[in-house]
């Protein structure tokens, strides 16, 4: 069985294949925590769901957080006795990355691209991943990535709301009935989810004039926040799984 650990900033996302993939867990990221604790977790949250830890036999990796790298490692190799395949720059990936500095593209973002790649073969593709940050990324029928665009997703919006004002409170993050906000929170809630919709309908649009002549690509939402505007129809599918379904390709041709 093959361990992924798709490592954000605000939630660790981890799913288990035997073959397909078997099921998905999701652990915040901070406080990272030592080996130990990463460790007694992963064999915990397997045990919960009916594996045996010992099953295990690779693990891999891609992560935004270089801090968390060293930690999740030594419990890989402590707990399952695998030394993971950790997703960087000059793994094969079967992408053209067309990106200014290859190095600086997220790990999130190059294996949500394989895993768009896999699902929708000589297709255009704009993936929108809906996290911490919300990113679009592009990729051609001819496996090219051709980079895209990243704004605050939206729980970091309220969040900042909340944090640089003096009256402004934090919100819950929901879908409002109308955008005529009739209180100041729901005057916040509709201006962060509409203000978010509007966002992506337009980059999406932009992006696909630039880089396909104005053909709509297929899109495909993925991250945390892709259910909450799914009602606006902005993608063709929504895949939650998007990332691991690429990182597991990964490694696979890096085996």
């Amino acid at each position: 069985m093959l361990l992924c650990l798709d490592i954000g900033n605000s939630q660790l996302h981890g799913g288990v294949f035997d073959g397909g993939l078997r099921f998905q867990f999701r652990k915040t990221t901070h406080p990272l925590g030592s080996s130990d604790e990463f460790g007694v977790f992963f064999a915990a949250v397997l045990r919960e769901n009916g594996i045996d830890p010992r099953a295990i036999r690779k693990v891999a990796i891609c992560s935004v957080v270089p801090a968390a790298l060293y930690p999740i490692r030594s419990a890989c190799l402590k707990y399952f006795q695998a030394d993971p395949f950790i997703l960087q720059a000059g793994a094969k990936t079967g992408l053209k990355v067309r990106y200014r500095n290859p190095h600086e593209v997220g790990a999130d973002r190059i294996a949500g691209a394989i895993g768009a790649m896999l699902r929708q073969p000589a297709a255009n593709i704009i993936i929108v991943d809906c996290g911490t940050a919300t990113t679009l990324d592009v990729v051609t029928a001819g496996a090219e990535y051709l980079g895209g665009a990243i704004l605050p997703g939206i729980g970091i919006s309220v969040e900042t709301l909340a944090g640089k004002t003096a009256k402004l409170p934090t919100v819950e993050i929901t879908r409002p009935a109308v955008a005529l906000g009739r209180s100041t929170i729901e005057s916040i809630q509709a201006g962060v989810y509409h203000g978010h919709v509007g966002a992506i309908r337009q980059l999406v649009s932009e992006l696909s004039r630039e880089a396909f002549g104005g053909e709509r690509p297929h899109v495909i939402g993925t991250g945390g926040f892709a259910r909450l505007i799914e009602p606006e129809k902005l993608f063709n599918e929504i895949v939650p799984e998007l990332v691991l379904i690429g990182l597991k390709h990964a490694a696979e041709m890096n085996a």
